[in-house]
């Protein structure tokens, strides 16, 4: 999930404006971590229209990138893994106790057996490729369902993506200012290239070329938007040719319906253009608040502590989903739960329960584990960022280290 998918930071609008704490941005990421929550456990198509949470999310970790690409690449580059690899490592030293403790031989695996089996566990520790799991594991009438490890793993696409384009960024960001509308649109060629099958690249590699196609645009978006590019473009104009790419996104995914239908995950095409045209809107109409406005005023301290544990709570609630399921399925052992009556309203409603008991969850997950985020970005680790406040880093060497 950052964003800056790995921690809040101070921002700065488009070239010109002030730095600062950008309350929008910090709100769209919010929005962005609650919709992919809600989609994973709901599994509804059409929140992959309503708000592409994953499209805004890059935009918004590029323009961040953008902005720290004013000091030397190689330490914006340091800092930026450091940030994202701590987490991961305690999410993975999680999840890969439970597949040993469950029986997992990763050098036996059917799908990822052999040296390469185990040595593709590097990717739990850097995540450069797709971790290995096993597709099932125990059985259905365990603590947990036999699919929690590939529902574990899932979200880490996302670190990988995110890595590679942080990589990436002080070429594409060189690339940008000599060219800028040829480096924002070849994203959308190549994936009208490997999105549409008129290039195939079989497995994992094919699979990080086509996340890499599809949220470039949004990526170097953000660039465009810290550059001050988007702000050059007459609002009017912005806002008409953006509805006019996702329209096409919405013609060609209506022609190319994947298997959960209007889903726009499974049709590449599509989600780079809805994706595309949507980050546009939001960053064309940025309002750049220094504070929330309004009602949204008492949304702030959620807001803050979502910002300041984006990554824990990106990491975790695909696990966290899978017990909440665990959790729901004691109450039909209750002794007041029996009639057929009761069964009967726990079955229609046990959707609804699992998002009401995956809340607290993540609540633990960001007690028990969100504090690593702090230690990677050198802050005192506190249990419950909710508040806004200038970020403290520790010294390290005795060099005073500037906020990132």
């Amino acid at each position: 999930m950052t964003t800056q998918a790995v921690s809040p930071q101070r921002s700065q609008g488009p070239a010109g404006q002030p730095a600062g704490r950008d309350r929008y941005f910090d709100l769209l990421r919010s929005i962005a971590l609650v919709r992919v929550v809600v989609y994973h456990l709901f599994g509804w198509a059409w929140l992959s229209v309503l708000f592409p949470s994953m499209g805004v999310m890059f935009a918004l970790a590029g323009s961040l990138m953008a902005r720290s690409l004013g000091r030397p690449a190689l330490s914006v580059i340091r800092g930026r893994i450091r940030r994202l690899l701590p987490p991961l490592w305690a999410f993975g030293a999680v999840v890969l106790t439970m597949l040993f403790a469950g029986g997992w031989n990763p050098a036996k695996d059917p799908d990822n057996g052999g040296l390469w089996g185990v040595l593709d566990l590097i990717d739990y520790v850097v995540p450069v490729g797709a971790p290995p799991f096993p597709w099932h594991i125990g059985s259905e009438s365990g603590l947990l369902e036999s699919s929690w490890a590939e529902q574990a793993a899932g979200p880490l696409w996302y670190l990988r993506a995110y890595l590679w384009f942080v990589l990436a960024s002080p070429l594409l960001l060189r690339a940008f200012r000599r060219a800028p509308w040829p480096t924002l649109l070849a994203p959308l060629g190549l994936t009208a290239i490997v999105g549409t099958g008129l290039v195939t690249i079989p497995g994992e590699t094919g699979n990080a070329v086509t996340d890499f196609a599809v949220y470039g645009g949004c990526w170097v978006l953000g660039f465009a938007h810290h550059e001050g590019l988007l702000a050059g473009v007459p609002r009017y104009l912005a806002v008409s040719l953006s509805t006019l790419v996702m329209a096409f996104g919405l013609w060609w995914a209506s022609g190319h319906l994947g298997p959960e239908g209007w889903d726009l995950n499974d049709i590449p095409l599509a989600q780079a253009t809805w994706s595309l045209g949507f980050v546009v809107i939001l960053l064309q109409c940025s309002p750049s608040w220094q504070r929330l406005p309004g009602r949204l005023a008492r949304c702030d301290k959620l807001v803050t502590l979502s910002n300041n544990r984006a990554v824990t709570i990106y990491l975790w609630h695909n696990l966290l989903i899978a017990a909440a399921v665990l959790v729901v399925d004691q109450a039909y052992d209750l002794p007041f739960l029996q009639s057929d009556g009761a069964v009967a309203a726990l079955d229609a409603t046990d959707n609804l329960w699992m998002f009401v008991v995956v809340w607290p969850l993540i609540a633990l997950a960001v007690v028990a584990f969100g504090w690593i985020e702090d230690l990677a970005a050198l802050r005192r680790p506190r249990l419950w960022p909710d508040r806004t406040g200038p970020e403290v880093s520790r010294p390290a060497s005795g060099v005073r280290r500037p906020g990132r």
